[in-house]
């Protein structure tokens, strides 16, 4: 902080002097006094020594050793040690926006093997390096759609993740966009602009999808990708948390978009391309700058100006460590231990509603809050309360047999 200056009484008399107000107060006289925030409500300062001891006796309230059956968008997956150690590394302690190549390699780089790393299990064209995370990318994928087709209308599926819909609602009454949500496609779909189907969806299923007369827009867990094919589609989006990235990053993931070539000049978000500098060498790039911050904000495709590159480049490490073996490996594994658990619970009358599913499903129970209440008393999260009746409960490669053991007996 020593390039820090702070401004003292005297800078800020000639910086009020300078802009015609007497003092910093009148900046504020337009804003009416009950709209102001009051003074806060917080103790005195601690030293730093003093904080840290008030931090670690908050810390030991956490209890941190739960079994976690959570789903519904966010999974407990195994996290290699080496991903933090590199993604610390100084090649990738470069601008977060990299806007100037010649000092951003390690990060343009990292981007460019992302975006290959998603083609390949999208099976797709074109990726780009990441947008904030899946309800960013589905409603980014609306709007793309409708710019391709020049439609103001779109179908969306009813089964998408809640918070999902809560962001394309948002962005669709921004841009005046008709949305209609179906449980059941209809049979022509040519006046609307786009399908957007999840599979699997929120609810765990994977989903027969039909072939649409209009662009196709699928959201998928990338981690079902490591054992299912991908739909064919025209725009696939999804979220990249579950590669490498703990649930308590704070985020928690990071949003991906790959579409068909054709598209690609309407896909948002940042795309790191390849090529040779001045003397041959290999040297990465930021590409079809179609952002506000390049164009007028009128014509850019998204106005989301920064995307997740650190989360990117996890991802990119975790896929890299666990190779093609290992993630297909995780993905078998999760869903083993989901059927399992499944049918553990069939065993016990407790009535699974999915038809076929990756590795998240919903049970039928005579009172979801007093089942989710008697796991959690035996230190496990049983999952997500749906209604008074059932629960969508998830595994990864994380849960043992024992813990499906342990669930089981609980119900």
């Amino acid at each position: 902080m020593k390039n820090f200056l702070v401004h003292n009484e005297e800078i800020q008399k000639e910086m009020c002097a300078a802009i015609g107000v007497d003092c910093v107060e009148d900046l504020f006289k337009q804003i009416p006094e009950k709209a102001r925030m009051q003074k806060l409500d917080l103790p005195e300062g601690l030293s730093e020594m003093e904080t840290q001891k008030r931090i670690k006796s908050l810390a030991k309230k956490n209890k941190t050793d739960y079994v976690s059956f959570l789903g519904g968008g966010c999974y407990n997956k195994f996290v290699p040690a080496c991903i933090s150690q590199i993604a610390q590394r100084f090649e990738f302690n470069t601008a977060y926006t990299p806007y100037q190549p010649e000092i951003s390699q390690g990060t343009l780089q990292v981007m460019y093997e992302f975006q290959t790393m998603m083609c390949r299990l999208t099976g797709m064209d074109v990726a780009n390096a990441t947008v904030y995370d899946a309800a960013t990318a589905c409603a980014e994928a609306v709007l793309m759609s409708v710019r391709i087709k020049k439609i103001d209308r779109v179908l969306v599926a009813n089964t998408l993740n809640s918070e999902y819909k809560k962001v394309v609602k948002t962005y669709t009454d921004a841009n005046g966009i008709e949305v209609e949500w179906f449980d059941k496609l209809p049979e022509s779909t040519a006046d609307y602009s786009c399908v957007l189907i999840q599979t699997p969806d929120f609810y765990g299923e994977i989903v027969d999808v039909k072939p649409v007369d209009t662009l196709l827009v699928i959201c998928t867990d990338v981690s079902a990708l490591s054992i299912l094919k991908p739909v064919e589609c025209d725009i696939m989006v999804g979220d990249v948390q579950t590669l490498g990235i703990p649930m308590s990053f704070g985020g928690p993931g990071a949003g991906f978009m790959a579409c068909k070539e054709k598209y690609m000049r309407q896909l948002p978000g940042r795309l790191a391309g390849r090529t040779v500098d001045a003397e041959g060498n290999q040297a990465f790039t930021l590409t079809i700058q179609t952002r506000e911050q390049h164009i007028k904000r009128e014509k850019a495709t998204s106005n989301i100006c920064s995307n997740q590159a650190l989360i990117g480049l996890c991802a990119a490490v975790y896929l890299s460590v666990m190779g093609e073996k290992g993630f297909k490996q995780a993905g078998y594994l999760s869903a083993k231990q989901a059927h399992k658990l499944s049918e553990k619970l069939a065993a016990k009358g407790v009535k699974t509603l999915n038809k076929k599913f990756f590795n998240e499903f919903v049970i039928e129970v005579k009172d979801a809050s007093e089942t989710l209440a008697k796991l959690k008393k035996a230190g496990i999260i049983g999952g997500i309360k749906l209604d008074d009746n059932k629960i969508l409960a998830a595994a990864t490669e994380m849960i043992s047999d024992e813990d499906i053991e342990k669930y089981a007996a609980c119900i």
